[in-house]
């Protein structure tokens, strides 16, 4: 069992003790404002820094005031595989390395995962220092279900591939949260409608925290309509409901289901235990209303 502790920003006593350690860090969605103090500690004091895109992160802490002391690194999906082992070699010379993306929290649906599964599994300290999600920020504002829900993240680009993916998702009865890309967004809900129906309750969510801050709630018929007729921009996440609980089927339903198969050439009997089955009612009970309906 693997048991990682809080560790705190002061770089130089890890460093002495010769123990280093990765601090995955969440960086504002949108508002500056956000950033949570235990980021700014980390952004000054960590002995690296792997940033997704250096840009942004030159933006983020000139936004914030603060002085970068450590060395930074580009670190993103297409050099995360190369670059992993280098920067666990330094945090096992003591080094604290600081992980950002460019917006939320490192390792979902952003680089980081392949860092922390290599470093748990080289027995490398890991821990955290929490903030703004988008998940949950479009999850809260949606109006839906909050109780249970399930992240699914970019939805595959083909066609096929993405209607497979939600064909999966059809009887899913908690509610998901998707990202997307804003020149992508009214092909995803047309996918959605045509997988879960135009009457599914769902939300978009843009610029979250931003200025332009907008989230939109109703069927998705109306959803796709707006985004057919918007020029969409911005950071997107879509928040979709459940599936309903489905709905027991009545008598009068199992005994039209049993006529409809004798009308098919089924014997009486043999109908009767087909429908039985599949409804989990009993046999006898079934037979009986079926001849009472006659």
């Amino acid at each position: 069992m693997d048991i990682d502790r809080p560790a705190t920003p002061h770089s130089g006593a890890a460093a002495s003790a010769g123990v280093g350690y990765i601090v995955l860090a969440a960086t504002p969605i949108g508002n500056f404002g956000d950033a949570s103090s235990r980021l700014i500690e980390w952004l000054g004091s960590a002995d690296l820094i792997a940033a997704e895109d250096t840009r942004r992160l030159h933006r983020l802490v000139q936004g914030l005031g603060v002085t970068v002391t450590g060395r930074v690194i580009s670190y993103h999906e297409h050099n995360e595989l190369a670059k992993t082992p280098d920067l666990l070699a330094q945090v096992r010379d003591g080094k604290t390395l600081l992980m950002v993306t460019d917006a939320g929290m490192p390792a979902v649906s952003d680089p980081g995962f392949r860092l922390v599964e290599a470093a748990v599994a080289a027995g490398i300290r890991v821990t955290a220092a929490p903030g703004p999600s988008a998940v949950l920020t479009a999850l809260a504002l949606s109006g839906l279900p909050t109780d249970r829900f399930c992240f699914e993240g970019f939805l595959p680009r083909k066609s096929g591939e993405r209607a497979t993916r939600l064909s999966a998702l059809k009887g899913e009865q908690r509610t998901m949260v998707f990202f997307e890309a804003p020149h992508r967004l009214e092909p995803m809900l047309r996918a959605l409608q045509e997988a879960f129906g135009a009457d599914r309750r769902a939300a978009v969510a843009r610029e979250l925290t931003k200025t332009y801050e907008e989230v939109l709630r109703g069927p998705m018929r109306e959803l796709l309509q707006w985004a057919e007729t918007t020029e969409v921009r911005g950071e997107i996440a879509v928040v979709v409901g459940g599936a309903p609980d489905s709905v027991p089927a009545t008598v009068e339903d199992q005994v039209a289901a049993v006529n409809g198969l004798i009308a098919q050439g089924i014997r009486l009997k043999e109908a009767v235990a087909a429908v039985a089955e599949e409804e989990h009612v009993s046999k006898r009970e079934l037979y009986s209303a079926v001849l009472a309906a006659r």
